[in-house]
């Protein structure tokens, strides 16, 4: 089929169960432009974005949503019905859209955010969870990527899918069940600038810029991207490269057969022995033991 003039490339990903649909999509644009859909599907949708700008219009509660970089809600709706305005040259999303009484048998046990979700859900009343996205915490995106390379096939592919579904929801639930303001955080812009930060480093973990270097590349001082950046992702900047390094080693030892001394180049160490040590203290194997038996790390 072939794709709209406005878009150049579209990449996309479906997992169906019993209860749920899973999706990831990543999308490049040729240009900025409207698109507009419309389904008579009912889900509880679970929605993160994962990279890009864009603004939709969810027009089953005629609200306008402007987003950008990681960030994540909850909607239902009975029927879907929006029109996604892009931004950036290249959006990606993931999605888990549970059937209603899946949600409410799972929801009804939770804590108040999904309880009160729940409610409108029975109800079949549009709503989202909150007004206020929030953004996508470290472990949210682990979760994401663990099902985007799940191991597993058939039955226990399922079971894993499933299991990764209601961590994702707890998260959530949690993350919005906390109901604190952000004080050092005071405007969408600065929160803009902290998600293209992290972005910027998701992308030079083989060569991260200095603090200096990142707060010029952004556009904030030093003082405000080391305490937003820590209030807004929940950890520091220096916490964030070494974890996202020690995920991307973990998945190039089990998928790939690149040798522990490319992979320590490849994630940004100077030498094997620095990147055998780290990846020990995180995850309590060596990168050879690893190789040797995968089954010693859990995915």
């Amino acid at each position: 089929m072939s794709l709209p003039q406005h878009i150049r490339h579209h990449e996309s990903s479906r997992w169906e169960l019993d209860t749920l649909i899973m999706n990831h999509n990543v999308i490049d644009y040729n240009s900025c432009e409207s698109a507009s859909t419309k389904s008579d599907d009912e889900y509880v949708r679970m929605h993160f974005g994962l990279l890009g700008h864009y603004e939709f219009d969810f027009h089953n509660l005629n609200k306008t949503y402007n987003l950008s970089g990681h960030h994540n809600n909850i909607l239902y709706s009975q029927g879907l019905e929006m029109t996604v305005r892009n931004k950036s040259e290249r959006i990606e999303t993931f999605g888990v859209n549970f059937k209603p009484i899946a949600f409410l048998s799972i929801a009804q046990n939770g804590n108040d955010p999904l309880k009160q979700l729940a409610e409108k859900v029975l109800n079949k009343t549009n709503t989202i969870l909150s007004p206020n996205w929030k953004s996508n915490s470290i472990q949210i995106q682990q979760i994401i990527q663990d099902i985007l390379h799940c191991p597993y096939t058939n039955g226990l592919k399922n079971l894993f899918l499933f299991s990764k579904s209601l961590e994702l929801l707890v998260l959530q639930a949690e993350l919005y069940g906390e109901g604190k303001e952000l004080p050092f955080i005071k405007t969408e812009n600065d929160r803009k600038k902290l998600v293209e930060a992290r972005d910027y480093l998701s992308l030079h973990l083989e060569n991260p810029p200095s603090l200096n270097e990142l707060s010029k590349l952004v556009g904030l001082n030093e003082y405000k991207l080391k305490r937003g950046f820590k209030e807004l992702f929940q950890t520091t900047v220096f916490g964030f490269i070494h974890h996202e390094r020690m995920q991307q080693a973990k998945r190039l030892l089990l998928d790939t057969d690149k040798s522990a001394k490319e992979i320590a180049y490849a994630t940004g160490y100077s030498s094997p022995q620095h990147f055998s040590a780290a990846f020990k203290r995180e995850f309590g194997v060596s990168p050879k033991s690893v190789r040797n038996n995968p089954g010693s790390i859990s995915r």
